[in-house]
């Protein structure tokens, strides 16, 4: 029985390394738009994709990042700004896109912009510190590809939002780890709608990676900043002890992130090109390792897996 088994799974495994290495043909006359290309994943999948001969649109919140990536980047590759908060900004850029893309459509919808400052424990946020994430990471992703949508239709092709391991697992107060679950809702009801007109939806989900999100120093000044104005009793119930330990905490992290982006770009890549991409996409050793089994894991056990690893507030009972 065993024996059986093994080899329906090895059956089922080679006949997937099969469909997935089977890549869409025409790629060069294909219009790729990616947000968030000043810097970490957006920069280095817009420079890979235009390697790979495809017609990149990139979007870059800053002149300056435009200006770097057409420096390293070839005359096919093409950017625009664009603030995904501003509804002017997302009107503008998809006519941007309509003008360049015309009869043929939009191949590819990369949602890669995102934050992940200001993060705290909940209690010591606002309403407007929420808002600050979810404007980026969640409306900003759907209303940019509301927009753009119609366009990707028409070309039949993909959509692929980067999300997180925290859109599994929720490890920490703020806005970022609502904006990835929300990201993980709203991509898998797409998918389930537009694929009656041969549109493929593909979630990425990164592990740690050092990039601009993941930059302790930025996050440990928000933190820092976010304490700075609490309330007294807020201050009282956590102590500084708890303020020290959650530094350090942001400190470690600095250390545990993988530096190889191309980990993640390439599983953007084969969502983009394959005939047969995946509807989500684990990236990193940590995400495959330890961050996806947790969200399998029941919820009492990983509540206390997490509690044991992080700090205590003065007042914990």
């Amino acid at each position: 029985m065993w024996l059986y088994l093994a080899v329906l799974v090895g059956l089922y495994y080679l006949l997937r390394w099969y469909r997935e290495r089977q890549v869409v043909s025409s790629l060069r006359d294909k219009y790729v738009f990616i947000t968030g290309c000043d810097s970490g994943f957006g920069n280095l999948l817009a420079r890979q994709l235009d390697l790979r001969g495809l017609r990149v649109l990139a979007a870059c919140l800053t002149e300056k990042g435009a200006e770097l990536l057409r420096n390293q980047t070839s005359d096919r590759l093409e950017t625009v700004i664009l603030d995904v908060t501003k509804t002017d900004s997302i009107a503008v850029a998809t006519q941007w896109v309509k003008e360049r893309v015309g009869d043929r459509g939009l191949w590819g919808l990369v949602n890669n912009a995102g934050i992940s400052v200001p993060t705290a424990p909940n209690e010591w946020l606002t309403k407007q510190d929420f808002m600050k994430i979810l404007n980026v990471n969640l409306l900003g992703v759907i209303e940019v590809t509301l927009s753009l949508l119609p366009l990707v239709r028409k070309a039949r092709g993909r959509v692929v939002n980067v999300a997180s391991v925290l859109g599994r697992v929720s490890l920490y107060g703020g806005g970022y780890c609502i904006s990835k679950y929300g990201v993980e809702a709203f991509s898998d009801s797409l998918r389930r709608e537009i694929s009656h007109f041969g549109v493929k939806v593909a979630i990425i989900e990164p592990g740690y990676f050092k990039t601009a999100v993941t930059d302790a120093e930025m996050i440990s000044r928000t933190f820092r900043e976010i304490w700075d104005r609490a309330s007294p009793e807020v201050k009282e119930v956590y102590g500084e002890k708890f303020l020290v330990s959650s530094m350090k905490m942001i400190e470690l992290m600095k250390k545990q992130c993988t530096q190889n982006l191309s980990l993640v770009t390439d599983c953007m890549e084969h969502a983009l090109t394959a005939c047969h991409p995946r509807t989500r996409y684990s990236a990193g050793w940590d995400a495959k390792f330890i961050y996806l089994p947790l969200s399998y894991m029941p919820t009492f056990l990983v509540d206390a897996m997490i509690s044991w690893g992080s700090p205590r507030p003065a007042k914990a009972l």
